[in-house]
């Protein structure tokens, strides 16, 4: 009998794997691991520099040796997941990770710092696809998945700002390699969780050979599009080698689409990026994440330099946004999902994340927090909870099992691209509104405290003429949201997660190993 059983019409609704929600909790855990680790680290990162001796001009390879590795690997790591199978990718990624993790917090050098960052980055670039295409094949009924993608996406969505509080605590009160180490008891935890409660469904493997030109082509493609925009925040976006990395990039992304359109076995089938939902998704949810690196850098940098909050109660003045985001995703997204487009969801959550972005536009160096910052933060996280949910699940809906992974990696690359992107571009336009800002004032100021307030002031200035593109971005996510968009509301009585021999609106049981 094949892996997937069809039941006759009318009888009961499929139950799934009885441990598919002990299996969530680990699956959970591991992605919180890694979206704390892109903040915590960042928390750090002053202290780490001045204890390893790396220079300003090297400090940034700290954050981009992972990004790079990272960005680069995901369509690679979530096809390998296709082809060993997820929970096996699972493991091996929280294995790694934990000791990338151990090596960065016993690092004596910059260079050993540099290289641990770049080993998570790979092992990252293995473990969030296998996470999220574990979700996908696990969860089919269409309520059930409601609720363990609301779960899903409240981390995703949250789990940078916890990582500013734990960062800032372990920073403040331990030491910054604490901020590796506390990476290890979570994928311990989440490692031998997974090895003996995930019971993957049988027959969503990808056994085709793997597509080296493809593979080869895409993370250099990648990488090249991840560096580029690295290179354009510190050294401009006229930088001859800046130029050079993203007419590379075009190149090999075109290249690796060429090649994907003719090979037997893609790294990446055409039909999961063609789906005109899935498109919407990416397209949408990578531009959500420039706009939201808006309020993660500049307020960071806002509370800290503007205000003078240490980092664990600028970790702490983030929580209206965590508490914003379990509830949009939770409770608003998982009790509308089945019933409502998914495109009613993300158009205007996308747009209520918006108008919390517009209201930060009217930063002031004495502005209130609980006038300004906190009515902000908490439309922020209501709107992007809301609109991730159903995003997240939509992302991996209907592929064929064997596509499950190169679609969450594709989820990933578009946040990862998105996140490089968001950090470069509005870093530039903040600092250059900055420089003029300051060039236009600096002259009336007479005294060095009127000087410092014009530096203040000229800060803030460039804060929000960034937070203003960010605005912008968030109404186009929301516009490419409610045009691309178009699927139903979820049939219950459908499997969400196609296969072959399945017959249409026929509930299917996926037997377990």
């Amino acid at each position: 009998m094949s892996e997937t059983a069809l039941k006759a019409p009318g009888a009961a609704a499929p139950s799934g794997d009885a441990n598919r929600w002990k299996a969530l909790v680990f699956i959970a855990l591991a992605q919180l691991m890694v979206v704390l680790d892109a903040t915590i680290v960042n928390i750090a990162l002053p202290s780490a520099q001045q204890d390893l001796g790396i220079s300003d001009g090297n400090r940034q390879w700290v954050v981009t040796a992972y990004a790079l590795a990272f960005g680069g690997l995901l369509l690679f790591g979530g096809r390998i997941a296709d082809l060993w199978g997820r929970k096996r990718a699972f493991v091996l990624g929280l294995t790694g990770f934990a000791a990338a993790s151990a090596l960065g917090g016993a690092a004596t050098s910059g260079a050993m710092m540099f290289g641990a960052r770049a080993l998570q980055g790979v092992f990252g670039a293995l473990l969030a696809p296998a996470a999220l295409s574990l979700l996908a094949v696990m969860f089919t009924d269409a309520k059930e998945r409601a609720k363990a993608f609301g779960i899903y996406g409240a981390i995703a969505g949250g789990g940078g700002a916890v990582g500013l509080i734990l960062g800032g605590f372990l920073t403040e009160y331990l030491d910054w390699r604490w901020t590796f180490f506390v990476n290890i008891p979570f994928a311990v935890v989440a490692a031998l969780g997974a090895y003996f409660v995930i019971r993957e469904p049988e027959g969503g493997r990808n056994r085709s050979p793997l597509d080296v030109p493809g593979v080869i082509l895409s993370t250099l493609g990648l990488v090249a599009l991840v560096y580029g925009f690295t290179r354009a925040e510190s050294d401009g976006w006229g930088d001859t080698l800046t130029v050079s990395l993203f007419v590379g990039s075009a190149v090999l992304l075109l290249a690796f689409v060429l090649v994907e359109a003719k090979v037997k076995a893609p790294l990446l089938p055409l039909r999961v990026v063609t789906d005109r939902n899935r498109g919407g998704i990416y397209l949408s949810l990578g531009l959500a994440i420039i706009g939201m690196f808006g309020l993660f850098l500049f307020l960071t940098y806002y509370l800290q330099i503007v205000k003078g909050y240490s980092p664990v109660k600028t970790g702490f003045a983030f929580l209206p946004m965590i508490a914003g985001m379990i509830t949009g995703s939770t409770q608003i997204g998982t009790r509308l999902m089945t019933r409502v487009p998914a495109r009613l969801l993300m158009g205007p959550g996308f747009l209520v994340a918006g108008l919390g972005m517009l209201l930060l536009t009217q930063l002031e160096v004495d502005s209130s927090y609980a006038a300004l910052l906190l009515p902000a933060m908490l439309l922020l996280g209501l709107g992007m909870g809301t609109a991730f949910m159903p995003a997240m699940s939509l992302a991996t809906q209907g592929v064929e099992p064997r596509d499950a992974g190169v679609a969450s990696a594709m989820v990933n690359t578009s946040q990862q691209v998105g996140g490089a992107i968001g950090t470069a571009l509005l870093n530039t336009i903040a600092a250059s509104a900055t420089t003029s800002y300051v060039k236009d004032h600096i002259a009336g100021a007479a005294s060095k405290p009127q000087q410092q307030l014009v530096q203040l002031q000229g800060l803030v200035h460039g804060y929000s003429a960034a937070i203003w593109f960010a605005v912008g971005i968030l109404a186009l996510a929301s516009l490419i949201a409610f045009t691309f968009v178009n699927a139903g509301r979820p049939d219950p009585t459908t499997p969400v997660i196609s296969g072959e021999g399945v017959e249409d609106e026929v509930p299917v049981p996926v037997v377990a190993h």
